[in-house]
């Protein structure tokens, strides 16, 4: 259920919606009360504000940085265009309608901050996660390129595509090309683009991927695998924000933000001579480095309850909706080489493979059952560890639902029944 703000100086606005959204909780503010720090903003999915009010362009500029930002607003073209640029999401007419609303709220629910799990579409409330959000955000109000590092596996697409949901560059596209999977003959043709007849087989003229993110981001994965003659092209066009296509006669002007990924070290590539140093320079302005899964144990759980949700609906026979504590403490006792990808390929594999709607250490890969005697699963800080994350888990989605018991099992993908005896077990207080 998503929480709405309302920023008005008068309750006019939230008089309007609330015929409309009988679902939603809002909650409406005037922007002082939302200064000077907006902590109150963290508590909402998606922000209607009044166009009307003398503060409207403060209101925006401290909301979009961490939420939607929907104007609203008597017909003003330059109204309209103003708030747009200052980084709202959309602007609509006070003449609403409950099919206008929820239309909007479709639209950007996917963007929505889920506060107990992590930051758009990554999941996770580690501290080290916490971080990697924090610069997502301030990535995302930026211009600057950005190189993310990690491990393989770690979700470093994900990332490039919060900053780029997140930033004014949002309307635009976002174009991803995958260095180490395409030939570096092909590389070129594919970011730069080709003229008619330029080599054989080009029947046609093509735009590249640089002319089609014009204004938007172009997200270059695994750029440590390309060659140093690519470097020097994908250089001259971070510098000069201008290339030429294959056999092409005239440069075309393009204005893109260039956001990297790589699992090597491109630093040590710099030392031997296989990576330019002062495209790495250019690439490496805001550095956000993912750490492993083993390192963040902790999001386990979390991952878990995510990909359960994600990949149960695809058996037609029975729906999958939770994990026992036995298989839960088998994933936490492993230490994921191929980091949250394998857990996902774990959870999948457990979700085909299970005979009830909740997952079983027997549902689970044969090479886990394997290591599941060894002692550290069976100690009793580990017990500790999972019971205090469970009672954090259940209190924070009660507290979500508003002590509704069968709203807050819904939040958490379980039944009522299977709360209940968490909540008995764990003595939370309800």
């Amino acid at each position: 259920m998503p929480r709405i703000l309302v920023i008005s100086d008068s309750k006019s606005i939230e008089g309007l919606l609330k015929p409309h959204c009988a679902e939603c909780t809002i909650v409406g503010y005037r922007q002082r009360d939302l200064q000077p720090a907006g902590s109150r903003l963290d508590e909402y999915d998606i922000a209607f504000i009044d166009l009307s009010n003398d503060a409207w362009r403060e209101s925006i500029q401290l909301v979009r940085q961490r939420l939607p930002v929907i104007g609203f607003s008597v017909h003003d073209v330059a109204v309209v265009v103003e708030a747009m640029q200052l980084g709202a999401s959309d602007v609509v007419e006070k003449a609403l309608t409950r099919k206008t609303l929820e239309q909007i709220i479709g639209k950007h629910r996917r963007k929505f901050l889920t506060h107990s799990q992590g930051f758009d579409e990554i999941i996770g409330n580690s501290p080290l996660m916490q971080e990697v959000f924090s610069l997502v955000k301030k990535a995302a109000l930026t211009e600057s390129n950005v190189l993310i590092t990690g491990e393989s596996g770690t979700g470093k697409e994900p990332v490039a595509r919060a900053i780029h949901r997140w930033s004014p560059r949002k309307l635009k596209s976002f174009m991803t090309i995958n260095c180490s999977a395409i030939p570096d003959t092909l590389l070129e043709s594919e970011l730069f683009g080709f003229e008619k007849g330029s080599f054989t087989g080009a029947n046609y003229t093509k735009k590249g991927i640089l002319e089609l993110a014009d204004g938007g981001t172009v997200f270059f994965d695994e750029v440590g695998d390309v060659s140093p003659l690519f470097q020097t092209k994908v250089l001259r066009v971070i510098q000069e924000g201008e290339f030429m296509r294959v056999g092409g006669s005239r440069h075309h002007h393009v204005d893109v933000r260039f956001i990297a990924a790589t699992n090597r070290d491109l630093k040590a590539l710099c030392k031997k001579g296989t990576f330019r140093e002062d495209l790495y320079y250019r690439l490496n302005v805001i550095n956000i480095h993912l750490p492993p899964l083993r390192q963040r144990m902790e999001d386990v759980p979390l991952l878990v309850q995510h990909f359960i949700r994600k990949h149960g609906p695809k058996r037609k026979d029975i729906l999958i909706r939770n994990i026992s504590d036995d298989a839960l403490n088998m994933l936490m006792n492993y230490q994921y080489p191929g980091n949250v990808r394998e857990l996902e390929n774990i959870i999948e594999q457990a979700v085909s493979f299970s005979t009830g709607p909740e997952i079983l250490p027997s549902s689970l890969p044969p090479f886990l059952q394997q290591a599941a005697p060894r002692k550290r699963a069976a100690t009793p800080k580990m017990r500790e560890a999972v019971a205090s994350f469970e009672r954090e888990l259940i209190w924070s989605a009660l507290q979500e639902a508003r002590g509704n018991i069968s709203r807050a099992a819904q939040i958490l993908g379980i039944y009522r029944q299977q709360l209940q005896r968490k909540i008995k077990q764990l003595k939370i207080a309800t």
